[in-house]
């Protein structure tokens, strides 16, 4: 059997930081209260010249450098964005032409900011069919050009941002147990509108009436999509551990979708989490929709948070509504 393994991870975010100040200026909220209701103080977002595909580009190289592997060593690419750098082609493509990836398998996945965990997933089927061997799994958001930014709801959270994982298939006897265990994804289209961008697509085409009426920026009901959002992650991160028959005190560190500082805690408090045990840059770079779990992932492996063997939990949720969750031994 072969087992799929994370060998080396990588991240970027953008130069530019945007502070609580600069928010407040446009959407009338007091710094102090942004940090309250959101538990954020700055976040990143994209120069002008920056696009979805730099940014994932950044972060495929920083992986694989972690990884120690080169650009030809990768057989898939998959990118997890609801910003692409165009309708069509592919932004994994671009991603591919840049690196100097060998004409391989490259796509992107469209799934909210649950997107990296279901990138996750399909790279695990692959590997473990031996369709390929290796997978770069990336996640880039550009969300700050989706922003009407007298929009408290949206523009108080969302900063850009890229992650990447390289992943490897192991022979099971040689691995020591190191590896993906599994990954869960789900979805319920009943709640389709609680977070979207309603124009742009074949339903609400480009026009000039569409643009009037904000038909292209982010629009959020941002409490039941959290309190959903809640529940069922909590639910999916216990069915996970019971099925692999870990206990939640065996999880060395919890990386969750940075959505928002109270959801972070919330979550945490439902289900026992320390703050030692739970990543969170939240505080520093926002909401990065898809790419916040996998830039989490690498600031806690770089930071030493995460050591060989141990077992790391994941978690998402995002619009679709979309949820996901992961067990990994590192």
């Amino acid at each position: 059997m072969v087992r799929p393994r994370i060998i080396g991870t990588g991240s970027y975010l953008p130069s530019r930081v945007v502070t609580n100040e600069e928010i407040a200026r446009m959407t009338g909220v007091p710094p102090a209260g942004i940090e309250r209701l959101t538990g954020i103080r700055t976040r990143r977002w994209a120069a002008e010249q920056e696009a979805s595909s730099d940014m994932a580009i950044a972060a495929g190289r920083q992986a694989l450098d972690a990884a120690g592997c080169s650009p030809s060593s990768v057989d898939a690419i998959i990118l997890s964005t609801t910003s692409p750098d165009m309708a069509f082609p592919s932004t994994a493509c671009s991603v591919q032409r840049s690196l100097g990836c060998r004409q391989v398998g490259a796509f992107d996945v469209s799934a909210s900011c649950s997107g990296f965990l279901y990138g996750l997933s399909m790279a695990q089927a692959m590997i473990q069919s031996r369709h390929v061997r290796t997978c770069l799994v990336i996640a880039a958001e550009v969300k700050s050009r989706s922003l009407d930014h007298q929009d408290e709801a949206t523009t108080l959270l969302f900063g850009d941002g890229a992650g990447a994982v390289m992943i490897h298939g192991e022979d099971d006897h040689s691995s020591e147990g190191r590896g993906i265990l599994g990954v869960k994804v789900y979805a319920d289209g009943a709640h389709h509108g609680l977070i979207r961008v309603p124009g742009g697509g074949s339903r609400v085409p480009l026009s000039s009436d569409t643009v009037r009426a904000g038909g292209y920026a982010l629009h959020m009901r941002g409490a039941p999509l959290f309190r959903l959002a809640v529940r069922r992650v909590e639910r999916a991160v216990i069915e996970i551990v019971k099925e692999f028959g870990i206990r939640l005190d065996d999880i060395k560190q919890v990386v969750l979708h940075q959505a928002n500082g109270r959801i972070l805690s919330q979550l945490a408090n439902r289900l026992g989490i320390g703050p030692d045990r739970l990543a969170s840059v939240i505080e520093r770079y926002g909401n990065t929709s898809s790419a916040s779990l996998p830039i989490a992932l690498d600031d806690a492996a770089r930071s030493g948070k995460i050591s060989p063997g141990d077992l790391v939990l994941l978690g998402s949720f995002g619009g679709g509504l979309t949820w996901a969750t992961g067990l990994v031994r590192w």
